[in-house]
């Protein structure tokens, strides 16, 4: 597959750079990073009205733009490169494909639209205390009360779980183990028997939760029972999404190192004029152009159907997060002692590369699945 961006992909890229660059300059990340909520509800607003980015991938029946995920790969890039403090990739990217790939109509038309506009803001929940991604590890229970299921358990890391209008739940319905009885839910965010606790996480700038059910009524999305097709569709989903995420992030960190190398004298020269940190450049530019080549066939693939998505995403996914760790800590190194400080910016984006290494599963994880995959389909 030979991909490239069209013209108006560079164009729509070029609005949502300039967007991002006014709202999310480093000063607010760090504003935003040290509240609890952890975003902005007056850019939330313009980003979801000006901008209308919450309808990106939704459906035009469900009150979208009816885009597929090139467009959002674009979007989640430059996320990633401004470090944008919002529960985009949990009500967008999580949410709202969770319940397109699990939901009934009903269900699509009367939860979509408001995803949609921005008005309510969603999550998906699925890992737990064990931070494992794979169905067999889900064991919050979903039990039969009358007509409806009540949620018994908790759920841990989930994005923005303290502040969604939303939750959609990954459970299993009592009494099933392994790969069955996986089900979705849709829970409201106030509702009675959840406690939420923000965690203490080593990246401030993406919030994550734990979230405890205690007899908490929970209305089935989809039929209960049949949700792990759509589970692992959702998260492979999410990790081309996560992946061009990363490609962003690990962007602003070459282009800044390689400024700094221009600027910072030594001995009397720049230091982008000795050969180790040339060489180093070259390396940091050679991960960044293998894991973007990754990241961005993983969308295009999945736009196009194409039957090994599955094993493209964790491809993409095991790339990204090598190339971002990677290049983030050979950032700070070329800044020097400066780099390790709380005044330079470098840090932020370093405490971005490591949550989202691990997030969705860190690379031994993806490799592993990656190779099971591609041997299921020879």
């Amino acid at each position: 597959m030979q991909f490239v961006f069209t013209e108006e992909q560079h164009q729509f890229r070029e609005v949502v750079k300039r967007f991002l660059r006014d709202k999310s300059p480093t000063t607010e990340v760090r504003r935003l990073m040290e509240t609890d909520d952890g975003f902005d509800p007056v850019v939330w607003k313009q980003l979801s009205e000006e901008l209308a980015l919450p309808s990106l991938i939704v459906p035009e029946k469900y009150g979208g733009a009816g885009f597929g995920f090139v467009e959002l790969s674009i979007v989640m890039e430059e996320m990633g490169h401004s470090l944008l403090c919002a529960p985009y990739f949990s009500s967008v990217v999580l949410a709202a494909n969770a319940i397109l790939n699990a939901g009934t109509e009903e269900q699509k038309l009367d939860l979509l639209p408001q995803i949609a506009s921005g008005s309510i803001r969603a999550t998906l929940a699925v890992t737990e205390s064990s931070g494992r991604w794979e169905a067999t590890a889900v064991e919050l229970a979903a039990k039969t009360d009358g007509d409806g299921f009540i949620l018994q358990g908790e759920k841990c890391f989930v994005v923005d779980g303290h502040t969604a209008d939303k939750i959609i739940v990954v459970a299993r319905l009592e009494g099933s183990d392994g790969d069955s009885g996986i089900s979705f839910f849709v829970v409201d965010g106030e509702a009675p028997g959840i406690k939420k606790t923000l965690l203490k996480t080593v990246d401030p700038t993406r919030k994550l939760a734990r979230l405890e059910f205690d007899g908490v009524q929970a209305q089935p999305l989809g039929e209960p029972g049949a949700g792990l097709d759509a589970l692992n569709k959702t998260l492979d989903q999410a990790a081309i999404a996560l992946s061009n995420e990363m490609i962003g992030g690990t962007q602003y960190l070459m282009d800044s190192t390689v400024e700094y190398s221009k600027v910072r004298m030594q001995f009397g020269r720049v230091i982008g004029s000795f050969q180790a940190i040339k060489h180093k450049c070259a390396d940091m530019l050679i991960q960044l152009e293998l894991a973007k080549s990754a990241a961005y066939h993983a969308a295009a693939a999945l736009d196009e159907g194409d039957e090994n998505v599955p094993v493209l995403a964790s491809m993409a996914k095991s790339a990204a997060s090598d190339a971002y760790i990677q290049v983030a800590a050979d950032s700070i190194q070329v800044h020097g002692g400066i780099g390790f400080t709380w005044d330079q910016d470098t840090h932020l984006w370093f405490k971005r590369a490591k949550s989202s290494e691990v997030f969705l599963g860190d690379p031994a994880y993806h490799r592993e699945l990656m190779m099971q995959r591609w041997g299921e389909g020879i």
